[in-house]
């Protein structure tokens, strides 16, 4: 494992030559030969992750030349609240399946309230909101009591399993939040608490989210059912609401001058010394997946000036500013990307 502030010169030589010859996701292109060539971006990457007091795991990709970059993107890390798009993309299938349905009714009752962030904790009980109510809280608000709720509501071993079947090796929701685990807990567990994942893993759970791939293995030239589509809207209606901005989103929204909505779609993840993104930017020259983790930081402060949420915000500027210097543009956050075709009668899915 690459210590990336003691030895950032090394890393920068190794980490260049890996991604030079990495083989893309979404078919084999040339090596790039703008300032956004990996070796170039790799250098600014790697000059700000030294610069950050802490440690720092990413993985980006720009999904239609497929292209990378990556600090320590291998590391298991804690997720922070990040995992919780696994109960979102578990949701999504339960729902495809007819298992769940969006309006389910679920009760907060008395004592389900946890800290943290999100507002249930603060109402008044019994009350009764929809399983689309609970995501979103959990999605947009990172509502922890929701995200309890949630993990009740689809079960913990039906996550894991989808992690699996995912075919995510480092990935794992331990337990719920703020609550007593019901069952034997990992020896690994104290170590990343809520959750562990990496960079990488984490990146391609947003991917399958994105892409609308609610098949194990999609066939990309198959085009998305209008029931897929609508299932994938919902989701990413979620993701570009999110409520936290002061990360990925930093200093990218000012580039986009739509009025369609955000070009950005993410979930953060924060403890005292970890913070953490995950989003697809909607990059004028094709979307990009940008996961960033920083642990073990120096600064534990919660203002928005925190040293780890400006780092990730400098990382995710030098790469959409290598890979879209023309900027975001929201109108393409729909499911699939723009890369994957919708049925011909299905545009604009609606948010059922």
């Amino acid at each position: 494992m690459v210590r990336v502030i003691r030895h950032s010169r090394f890393l920068v030589v190794v980490a260049a030559l890996l991604a030079l010859g990495a083989v893309p996701a979404h078919g084999q292109v040339d090596p790039p030969t703008s300032p956004g060539t990996p070796s170039d971006l790799m250098g600014k990457l790697a000059d700000i992750a030294r610069a950050h007091h802490g440690r720092v795991a990413l993985y980006a990709t720009q999904l239609n030349t497929g292209v990378t970059v990556s600090l320590d993107p291998d590391t298991a890390v804690q997720t922070a609240s990040v995992i919780k798009l696994t109960v979102l993309y578990e949701a999504m299938q339960q729902v495809r399946a007819g298992k769940a349905h969006w309006d389910d009714k679920i009760t907060l009752q008395p004592g389900d309230g946890v800290s943290g962030s999100g507002i249930l904790l603060f109402l008044d009980t019994p009350q009764t909101l929809t399983l689309k109510d609970i995501l979103t809280l959990m999605v947009i608000m990172s509502d922890n009591t929701a995200t309890n709720l949630a993990i009740d509501k689809l079960g913990l071993g039906n996550i894991n399993n989808r992690i699996a079947w995912m075919g995510l090796k480092n990935t794992h929701l331990y337990k719920k939040i703020g609550k007593p685990a019901t069952e034997p807990m990992p020896a690994d567990q104290p170590k990343y608490g809520l959750g562990k994942t990496t960079a990488h893993e984490m990146a391609s759970v947003m991917e399958r989210i994105g892409l609308c791939e609610l098949e194990q293995k999609t066939d990309h030239s198959a085009p998305i059912s209008n029931s897929d589509a609508a299932i994938c809207n919902v989701a990413m209606k979620m993701l570009r609401n999110q409520f936290y901005r002061d990360t990925i989103p930093r200093y990218l929204e000012k580039l986009d001058s739509t009025e369609s909505g955000s070009g950005i779609a993410s979930k953060t993840g924060s403890l005292n010394a970890v913070r953490a993104d995950v989003a697809i930017v909607a990059g004028k020259t094709g979307p990009i997946v940008i996961s960033i983790f920083t642990y073990e930081n120096a600064d534990t402060g919660w203002t928005a000036d925190n040293e780890a949420e400006v780092t990730i915000a400098k990382l995710s500027k030098a790469i959409v500013d290598a890979w879209s210097p023309s900027g975001i543009d929201g109108k393409t956050l729909v499911p699939g990307l723009g890369l994957r075709p919708l049925q011909s009668n299905s545009t604009a899915p609606p948010s059922k």
